[in-house]
């Protein structure tokens, strides 16, 4: 079944079934907290969270089982060691967050802080 076509990014979460819905408004609050600076916008149907005029930071992304940040590719190979020695599993530029499983919020915050400071460093 597709995704269902989101108008903003506050219908995205409004269209999260109860299971889906606690780890994303978590990794949604913890987004906004950790770059009060970056905008939410609705990209590739999902939340992404932007600075500058079009540099991506990360995206918020929901499935059937599990959540995930995504970073851009680059940036997230330097921290897949850290998020898979923290038993958590990875992909090209993400991690996966099982919702039968509490958010690692601290190694959340501690990646979406690298990404940020990679953005104030490279300006992408």
């Amino acid at each position: 079944m597709p995704m269902p076509k989101r108008t903003s990014v506050d219908d995205f979460f409004a269209q999260l079934t109860d299971v889906q819905r606690p780890h994303l408004e978590a990794l949604r609050q913890l987004s906004r907290a950790a770059d009060p600076q970056a905008r939410e916008e609705l990209k590739y149907n999902l939340p992404v969270y932007v600075r500058g005029d079009r540099a991506n930071l990360w995206m918020l992304q929901n499935f059937k089982n599990h959540c995930s940040l995504r970073f851009k590719t680059e940036f997230f190979a330097t921290q897949k060691a850290v998020v898979e020695a923290a038993g958590y599993d990875s992909g090209e530029g993400f991690i996966k967050l099982p919702y039968d499983r509490e958010l690692p919020t601290e190694l959340l915050s501690q990646l979406m802080r690298a990404r940020i400071a990679d953005f104030d460093s490279t300006g992408s």
